[in-house]
Order: structure tokens, then C-alpha cells, then sequence
């Protein structure tokens, strides 16, 4: 009979000891266990719930709030549950689709129940002029329908006071103020600070004088043909600009200009007072502040003491209103299509996340349209600088297979569809572009860094052998021999060529025409119009009637446009539909337990590309030389 071992009693306290520890850690194990659980259970009932109950009805005489905190964007650049979840916990990082504020707009010109709609534009980020324009003419037609705009604003910015002088009234809060200076476009230059301090020499093969998007690595200034080529098309984008303000305010465009060239003498004789210059120059109809906007509102339209906003009159915020909309669709809609895919940043090898365009992914979307039956013409809108050659082509293909199905392609041009941009975009069978639109930028350069020099200063050198003259030729850590440099400009000429021919007989037009207009320079979207790069000034509503038309889909309402994307798992859709519920968003952000675990389950969005940086780096399996059509255009 075995007798139970008797321990002393340090033994059993250490024993006893680790054994409370132990139950300890059970209990804290078991209790996170068993509240996740619990937590998942609520949001699925959540889920359930907002699957099953509609958005509250609207009733008469409601106001229409457009109040954006966010930056405009063609497509989100992270997925639906991370969205909700950071809006849930009041995270940064909103922002908003083009597409929804355009449909917004143009649903209240129609909508009986909104009488007016309040915007305030203050926190709206915007990316450029042509999305700008785009909303300023769906703002200009809700006004021409008899809807009453008012603008209110504590600071605007000139983007964002292209938005409200479409009002009918526009105020401004009598401490803000109206900033309207011009368009610049200034960059850093790194050539002395690279090569003379810290040794690094960067080696830029290129074709086009005006290709000037990697010059800050290897000038000290902007070069002539670079402020040549950006000044032409920036004039162009800015004389719209005033003409779009001063027909909106009825001004002279002369006279906004000339108010611009004398803001510093105008700024002192108001004693500095920029809301009274702003008033005094017609920029705005009166000085309110918010509460005195909202109390004119109320006595317009219903009051309403218990709204949530705290705004006085009944109301209807845009995420609400976007709802309501969403809720009149039906996904079971049988119709034929016209499918929209969006392409969207820079132009990237591989399969990339929303707000990137990928040679794989962005390829797999247009091919999903090509085997859809339902689909019979396919809008492909753009806003890119372009990215990498060989990503841009196998897009291009993509464009051309539709094509080749019987299936229209029609381009609508962004802010920006520039260098790549315009690869993915030459082949269709019409483009469009705002007359703000950036393009252009036809031209190939790669960058070649090297760091010997800079090595060499703190005593580290490279020495070693290889089985042929070319081996290790690509090692940044030894000067770059001449004769590579040959090689590396060869590919570039070659890309430069392939550009342009394909340019050429996409266009309809020889490669001689194409590159006395190509060489990398920029240009508006009205002159790329006057140079037979794009077809038509429009925007994205006008390419869809295009692409309709051209598949025979009959007259708006016959058909349905379907935006083609990556579809979520039923986890992402189930936490995008919990969290974006008020209930679940109110929990989510009370509940700092929830922000913990689920903030490690959520999907996570890449961080946003450091595109030369990447695009210097060696990948494996990749060509020793990649050709970039890459545009660092805009303001």
C-alpha cells in the first residue's frame, strides 16, 4: 500500500500557491470565454434585428442634412465591418463614396417629403476638382428643381466652398472665414541632400522631357518643361474654377480673381476681419451662427425639440437618408446590367486591397462582369496615377476580352487618370473625363537607387565574385556600370514605345501624332478632349447612359447598374450589419471589452502604399528592371 507523501510546509505553500494562481487564470480564462460568447450572441441578435426591421419612414416638410465629416473617395479603401466597427468606437478615418453623395442629391430632387436640404461642408476632404464639379452640378440641379439650399459653414476652404456657393443662401459664422487662393503645387527635392550629404546616387532612365514624376530625386528645383507642362494645365483647371463660382454667385470670374490678388490689402482694410471681407465680396449672403442657422430653419419647417442632432427641426441626416435609399433597392432585381468597377489608386502587381487597383484583383472584377449573363456593358471608372506596366496591361487585356464578348466598355475619368490610368483606360469604346479631370501622362521611367557612396563614407565597402560580367550587376551597394545603364534605358524605350503604339491604334491615330502629345506631359481633361485622348466631358452618370445605350438597354430605369466588388464572408457581413446598427454602435462604443476583442478579430486594412519605395524594391521572381507609368499629379 503505497503511503500518501508527506511535504514540508514550504512545499505545500508554493503547491497551494500555484495552485490558487492556477484557478485564477481558469476563472479569467473561462469568464473573457463566456463574455465574448455573450457578447457575439447580442450582436447576432443585433444582426437579426436590423436584417428584419426598416429604416424609419420619412414624413412630410423634413430637411435633408449633407454634413460629411469625411474624406470623398471613388471606393472605400477598407471593408464594410472594419468600417463599422471604427465608426461604432468613434474612430478616424471616415469617409465617404462619390457615388452615394451624388445619389443622395439627386434622390431629394425628387423626394416630395424633403422640402430643403442643409450642407455644411466643412469637414469634407476632397481629392480634386473633377468629384468636385460632380457634386457642385448635382447641387446646381436640386436647386433648379425648386428645392431650397442653405449652405452653412464655420471655414471653408475653396473645394469646399465650390459646394455651397450652390446654395440659395450661404452663411458663414461671423468668426470664420472664406480661404480662396489658387491652385499650387509645390514638392520637396532631395537631389543635394541624397547624393551630396548622404552619398546616395539615384539613376533616373526615363522617356519624355515632361515625365517628371521621380525629378525630386535627382534635381534641386522643378525643372522648366516640368512648371511648363503643370502650369498650362493648372490654369486651365482654375480659370473653371472661377467660372463655375462666379456663375453660381453671379460674378464676374474677373472680379474673383482680382478679390484674390488683393486679399492682403482687402484683408487689412476689414481690420482683419474675414467673415465681413467675405460678406462684402458676395462670397456669402449673411453672418449666422449655427444656432441662429437652425432657428431660421425651424420657423421654416417643423420643429422638432426632441431630435437627436439637438438641431431644433425635424430632419433627416445623410446616413439615414442613404439608408432609406438602400432599402429601396432589391438585390433580387432581375434586370439586365450595366456593371460599374471601380479602379481606384495606384496601379499594383498582384491582388490588392479596395482603394488600390491590382493587376490580379482589379483583372478578376472586369473578368466576373465579362462571365456575368446579366451584365451587358461594363463603366469603368477611374481615378489613378497609374503604378506598375505590367499590372496596367493585364487590366488593359481584361478591357479588350469584354470587348471581344460583345460587351461595351465605357471609361468615366475621376480626378485623376493619369500615365497607367490612361493605359487601363485607352482602349475603350468611349471616355469620359470632367473638364477638371488630371490625364494624360503618357511616359515610362524607373529608378535605379545606389548607396556605394554612401557605404564607402562610413567605411563599408562590397567586394566579391560572380560567374558572369552581369552577375550581382543589380546590387545597389556597387556603382551601377555604364553599360547596365544602357540596358535599363532599353526597357524603358521599349515601354515608352508599347505606350504609345498601343495609345496609337486604340485612338486611331499614328504613333507620331500620339507622342508629340505624350512624352509624360499632363493635361487637363479639356485638353486632353482637344487632343483626342478622351471622347467626351462627362461624368459618371453620363457613362453609364452611354454604356446603357450602346448594349440597346433601353432608357434609364430598364436596366439596374450593379457596382462590381470583392464580396465580404458571412462573418464580415454579419459584424458590418451588427456594428452599423444603433443599438450594436452604441454598445461597441461603451464597451471597452468589446473594442479589445473584436478590434483583434476585425479585418485590418493595409497600410497605404509607399509607392517609389516599393516600387525600388527587388521582388523575387521579378524582371531586374520594371517600367513605371506613374503620374505624381494633382494638388
Amino acid at each position: 500500500m503505497n503511503q500518501p507523501v508527506r511535504r514540508d510546509p514550504v512545499s505545500r505553500f508554493f503547491i497551494g500557491l500555484w495552485d490558487v494562481m492556477n484557478f485564477t487564470r481558469r476563472l479569467i480564462f473561462n469568464l473573457v470565454f463566456f463574455g465574448l460568447l455573450f457578447l457575439i450572441a447580442v450582436l447576432v441578435i443585433i444582426g437579426l434585428a436590423k436584417g428584419n426591421a426598416g429604416p424609419k419612414p420619412l414624413v412630410d416638410n423634413t430637411t435633408l442634412v449633407i454634413a460629411p465629416d469625411a474624406a470623398l473617395v471613388e471606393q472605400y479603401s477598407s471593408d464594410p465591418a472594419s468600417r463599422a466597427l471604427s465608426k461604432a468606437f468613434g474612430q478616424e478615418g471616415n469617409e465617404i463614396q462619390l457615388r452615394d453623395l451624388l445619389r443622395v442629391i439627386e434622390a431629394a430632387k425628387d423626394d416630395k417629403k424633403i422640402n430643403r436640404v442643409l450642407v455644411d461642408f466643412d469637414k469634407l476632404q476632397a481629392s480634386g476638382y473633377a468629384s468636385l464639379r460632380e457634386v457642385a452640378g448635382a447641387l446646381a440641379e436640386l436647386r433648379a428643381s425648386g428645392k431650397q439650399i442653405v449652405a452653412f459653414s464655420e471655414n471653408m476652404s475653396q473645394g469646399q466652398y465650390l459646394l455651397a456657393a450652390q446654395a440659395n443662401e450661404v452663411y458663414l459664422d461671423p468668426m470664420g472665414s472664406v480661404v480662396i487662393e489658387g491652385l499650387g503645387r509645390y514638392r520637396q527635392y532631395y537631389r543635394e541632400g541624397l547624393q551630396d550629404k548622404l552619398g546616395v546616387d539615384v539613376h533616373l532612365f526615363r522617356v519624355g522631357e515632361y515625365k517628371s514624376a521621380a525629378e525630386p530625386y535627382i534635381l534641386d528645383a522643378a525643372s522648366p518643361e516640368s512648371k511648363e507642362a503643370d502650369l498650362f494645365w493648372m490654369n486651365d483647371i482654375w480659370n473653371r474654377y472661377l467660372a463655375d463660382v462666379g456663375k453660381a454667385r453671379k460674378l464676374a470670374p474677373s472680379e474673383l480673381g482680382a478679390s484674390i490678388d488683393n486679399l492682403p490689402t482687402d484683408v487689412v482694410a476689414a481690420g482683419g476681419d474675414l467673415a465681413k471681407l467675405a460678406l462684402k465680396q458676395k462670397l456669402v449672403d449673411g453672418l449666422k451662427t449655427a444656432e441662429e442657422v437652425n432657428q431660421e430653419l425651424t420657423k421654416r419647417g417643423v420643429a422638432d425639440e426632441d431630435d437627436d442632432d439637438n438641431l431644433g427641426f425635424r430632419h433627416i441626416n445623410f446616413d439615414a437618408y442613404l439608408a432609406q435609399l438602400g432599402a429601396r433597392t432589391s438585390p433580387l432585381d432581375e434586370r439586365d446590367q450595366v456593371a460599374v468597377v471601380v479602379a481606384a489608386g495606384e496601379i499594383a502587381g498582384g491582388d490588392q486591397p479596395a482603394g488600390k487597383i491590382g493587376g490580379i484583383s482589379t483583372s478578376a472584377l472586369l473578368r466576373d462582369a465579362r462571365e456575368d449573363e446579366k451584365v451587358k456593358a461594363v463603366v469603368l471608372r477611374v481615378n489613378s496615377p497609374g503604378g506598375e506596366v505590367f499590372a496596367s496591361e493585364q487590366i488593359r487585356r481584361e478591357v479588350v476580352a469584354l470587348q471581344a464578348a460583345g460587351k461595351p466598355v465605357v471609361v468615366s475619368m475621376g480626378d485623376l487618370a493619369a500615365s497607367g490610368g490612361y493605359w487601363i483606360s485607352m482602349n475603350a469604346d468611349r471616355i469620359y473625363a470632367d473638364a477638371s479631370t488630371i490625364s494624360g501622362s503618357i511616359g515610362i521611367f524607373g529608378l535605379i537607387p545606389n548607396f556605394s557612396r554612401a557605404l564607402d563614407k562610413i567605411g563599408v565597402h562590397t567586394d566579391g565574385v560572380g560567374t558572369t560580367r552581369i552577375a550581382g550587376a543589380f546590387d545597389p551597394t556597387k556603382p551601377l556600370d555604364p553599360e547596365l545603364g544602357n540596358v535599363i534605358q532599353a526597357v524603358i524605350n521599349k515601354g515608352y514605345a508599347d505606350f504609345t503604339g498601343r495609345v496609337a491604334q486604340a485612338r486611331h491615330k499614328s504613333v507620331e501624332q500620339i507622342d508629340q502629345i505624350a512624352r509624360g506631359r499632363v493635361w487637363s481633361g479639356q485638353q486632353a478632349l482637344d487632343r483626342g485622348l478622351v471622347d467626351q466631358i462627362g461624368g459618371l452618370k453620363d457613362a453609364v447612359a452611354d454604356a446603357a445605350a450602346r448594349a440597346k438597354l433601353g432608357e434609364a430605369g430598364k436596366y439596374r447598374v450593379r457596382y462590381v466588388e470583392k464580396e465580404l464572408s458571412p462573418f464580415e457581413q454579419f459584424l458590418a450589419n451588427a456594428a452599423g446598427s444603433p443599438m450594436g454602435g452604441a454598445l461597441l462604443g461603451r464597451s471597452d471589452f468589446a473594442r479589445m476583442a473584436l478590434l483583434q478579430a476585425m479585418p485590418q486594412t493595409a497600410q497605404q502604399l509607399q509607392f517609389v519605395q516599393d516600387a525600388m524594391a527587388r521582388k523575387p521572381g521579378a524582371k531586374p528592371v520594371s517600367e513605371l507609368a506613374y503620374c505624381f499629379c494633382g494638388f
